[in-house]
């Protein structure tokens, strides 16, 4: 990266927001204590992270910008591996996040965080301090059982992450919820079965994914009842939206750099795109780069400053006029804003200033819910960068959350 400012903004894009203020020694007290495998159903081991106390909680949050809910409660946070499916429908495993609030502990309603995009499997919130914790812990606080699936590839799970593909962040999430009302049940909570949904960035894809398919599919109706959805910044329109803005350079071309590769390399190993890296990169080394180990630093230091120092023109001209396995791998994942069924409120949030990812994204979206006859609405949180959008964001969730709650 040729900027410390980009470098800066590419890394909370990559890691999801600012880190979680260390938990006090106290807190970590329980930390590291394995709690037993499970055999039935969807959980195979949940490990206690932290203990926090009320007061400490409220420190972590505000240290690090999140709000903080009134009368904040204590709460336990766990990191959890669970059965799911992966790209193929087969059986695999996935990691993610259940923060569990101290003082509630009869119906409670879950939130599910969808965090930002990350590249690297050990910065997954079941691994590493970041927004796949710090906002199921803000849910929980708030008494809500607050959950972050790490997605598929992310955390301990295996293989590579797929990247911005929306089948898969569904299914994770929706195994992580029936993961959550287990570990609930063991901790002495009981799960109403309410759920509301956000995320950012591709979180915000995610959230999208996952509203769709618990409204969509019939077993999941029958298990949750989807109440609200509220995503952030999320790039739901690659082809109409994100790539024009890329290939115009109105985003901030190292950030497009990052994604373009990211989505590139993701979508390859789904759709196959190439046989060969060099007849998309110019440096053929970049598709090892997303292997999952690489750090963000090692990441940034090798990509070019912009998209069309990254790849080949002939793949410029591919991506700018998609046909073939790039059509298809966009349609089949810009498809999570259409074809709702209504009866859910959605509210969408992004920064009109946000040169990570374009505003556009969030208007087609809307559109695409208002043409389904969901009642939907836009709320531009200003002249902001793509990470101070979500922290514009969060307390007008969390508060629209509690109040659906309240009804």
């Amino acid at each position: 990266m040729r900027t410390s400012m980009t470098k800066r903004l590419l890394a909370l894009a990559c890691a999801g927001l600012a880190p979680v203020t260390a938990i006090a020694p106290a807190a970590l007290a329980a930390t590291g204590s394995a709690e037993s495998t499970v055999i039935r159903d969807r959980v195979v081991s949940a490990t206690l992270l932290a203990r926090m106390s009320a007061e400490q909680v409220a420190a972590s949050l505000t240290g690090t910008g999140f709000p903080v809910p009134d009368r904040p409660q204590g709460a336990d946070l766990y990191a959890v591996v669970y059965r799911t499916v992966g790209v193929t429908g087969g059986p695999t495993t996935a990691s993610g996040v259940v923060a569990l609030p101290a003082r509630s502990r009869k119906g409670l309603w879950t939130v599910v965080y969808g965090h930002g995009t990350q590249a690297t499997r050990a910065a997954a919130g079941s691994v590493a301090d970041g927004d796949g914790r710090a906002v199921p812990l803000m849910f929980a606080s708030a008494g809500f059982i607050g959950i972050a699936p790490d997605y598929l590839g992310l955390g301990t799970g295996p293989g590579h992450h797929p990247y911005m593909d929306a089948a898969t962040e569904a299914s994770a999430s929706a195994d992580l919820l029936r993961a959550a009302g287990e570990l609930a049940r063991r901790q002495g909570r009981t799960s109403s079965g309410d759920v509301l949904v956000t995320g950012f960035s591709q979180g915000g894809h995610a959230a999208m994914s996952l509203g769709k398919e618990l409204r969509a599919d019939p077993a999941l109706r029958t298990a949750f009842r989807l109440r609200a959805v509220a995503p952030i910044a999320g790039p739901y329109h690659v082809r109409r939206a994100q790539l024009p803005a890329t290939l115009g350079d109105r985003l901030d071309p190292h950030g497009s750099a990052f994604y373009l590769a990211y989505w590139t390399v993701s979508m390859n190993r789904l759709h196959h795109f190439y046989d060969s890296p060099s007849e998309v990169f110019r440096d053929p080394g970049v598709e090892r780069l997303f292997d999952g180990h690489h750090s963000f630093d090692e990441i940034a230091a090798a990509l070019p400053a912009s998209p069309r120092d990254l790849v080949t023109a002939a793949y410029l001209r591919r991506v700018a006029k998609p046909s073939g396995a790039i059509l298809r791998a966009l349609e089949a994942n810009d498809r999570t804003c259409a074809g709702w069924r209504p009866g859910v409120p959605v509210r969408l949030y992004a920064a009109g200033g946000d040169r990570d990812v374009d505003f556009g994204n969030s208007r087609l979206c809307l559109r695409d819910l208002r043409a389904g006859g969901v009642a939907a609405s836009l709320t531009d949180v200003g002249d902001a960068d793509h990470t101070t959008s979500a922290l514009r964001s969060l307390p007008e969730i969390l508060d629209w959350f509690t109040d659906v709650r309240r009804r």
